[in-house]
């Protein structure tokens, strides 16, 4: 028995250090905050998860979101998004190809699943009030990517729950054991994924470099969580599902103004928009506008009954349902 605690403990111990290091980067974090390293550095975290893996659950997950989600299909709306998603993307350190689409939402969202397949939102872009918005909100979202946060946290979960399986053998009671298991024994969504605060506030980091990098000026990532927390104070509970879990705190948005002064050269010019952005928020909305038109089309119409008065002095040579208004004879 004794042979069984070592063996445990010894264990447990191997798994924490592992667990310890999966919140490192395989390599090059001393280059992490060198914007002229961006694509030369390595800034994705250790997983168990090969990258080949990732990439075909990331398939898989898009596969679905593409058989149940209301697509954004007009080539002028699909092509821009992707061309803003696509500057982002070189100008990072993702790894995989960057593969983007539209949904129909009215929901201020974006997100990012494993592998590289990157979802945009209608209302996100029907919200931006310029280019670097839209572009900093995809930049966060690639830097999820580039990072692997979601295989380094599933990673983590697994690790977690083998933790469980040595206390089998060490003197505690079986509700103490149920209860750690439970404790540990968290699932991992599928669609919208949420990530920690940790890997949040890395993806604020790497991707205002991604925005700079790309031309941006990566103070609109920051007037846009503005923008949201303003939002929220004049209607509480209006908070976009974006931020839903991982709010703009002011503390997030000191840390984000500290980071852009700290580690980003001052630029004389950046992009904050485009004419083009204007033309494809302008034929969003006329997109979005015909949808609900054509809905409500496509459902029954209510047609209201005249008058009793008026139907009974109607003209008989009157045909019911004409567009000619009702004739009323006056009473001898």
């Amino acid at each position: 028995m004794n042979i069984l605690r070592v063996k445990s403990v010894l264990t447990i111990l191997a798994l924490v250090i592992m667990l310890c290091g999966l919140a490192l980067p395989l390599r090059g974090d001393d280059k992490k905050s060198d914007v002229d390293q961006i694509g030369k550095r390595r800034v994705a975290h250790r997983s168990m998860i090969s990258q080949e893996k990732e990439i075909a659950m990331g398939k898989q997950y898009a596969t679905e979101i593409d058989r149940s989600a209301k697509l954004v299909t007009d080539p002028m709306i699909t092509e821009y998004v992707n061309r803003v998603a696509q500057n982002i993307a070189r100008n990072s350190d993702l790894g995989v190809p960057l593969t983007v689409k539209v949904i129909d939402s009215p929901e201020i969202n974006a997100f990012a699943l494993p592998g590289g397949f990157l979802y945009v939102n209608s209302g996100l872009l029907m919200a931006a009030d310029e280019e670097a918005h839209v572009a900093g909100v995809v930049a966060h979202e690639v830097a999820h990517v580039a990072a692997r946060h979601w295989a380094s946290q599933v990673t983590k979960a697994q690790i977690l729950q083998y933790l469980t399986i040595p206390l089998i053998f060490t003197p505690m009671s079986y509700p103490v054991y149920l209860g750690v298991a439970q404790a540990l024994n968290f699932g991992i969504p599928i669609a919208f994924l949420k990530f920690s605060r940790g890997a949040e506030a890395e993806a604020d980091y790497l991707g205002i470099q991604y925005m700079y990098k790309a031309g941006y000026d990566p103070n609109s990532y920051v007037a846009f969580f503005g923008k949201v927390i303003e939002a929220e104070r004049r209607s509480p509970g209006s908070m976009p599902s974006v931020f839903a879990d991982h709010p703009p705190t002011g503390d997030r948005i000191v840390k984000a103004e500290t980071e852009i002064k700290g580690i980003l050269p001052t630029r004389d010019q950046y992009l904050i928009s485009t004419s083009e952005f204007d033309d494809v928020k302008t034929r969003l909305h006329t997109v979005m506008t015909l949808r609900k038109k054509q809905k409500g089309e496509s459902g029954p119409t209510l047609q209201k009954r005249p008058p009793a008065e008026q139907t009974q002095t109607q003209p008989q040579d009157q045909k019911s349902g004409s567009d000619t208004p009702p004739v009323l004879k006056r009473r001898e």
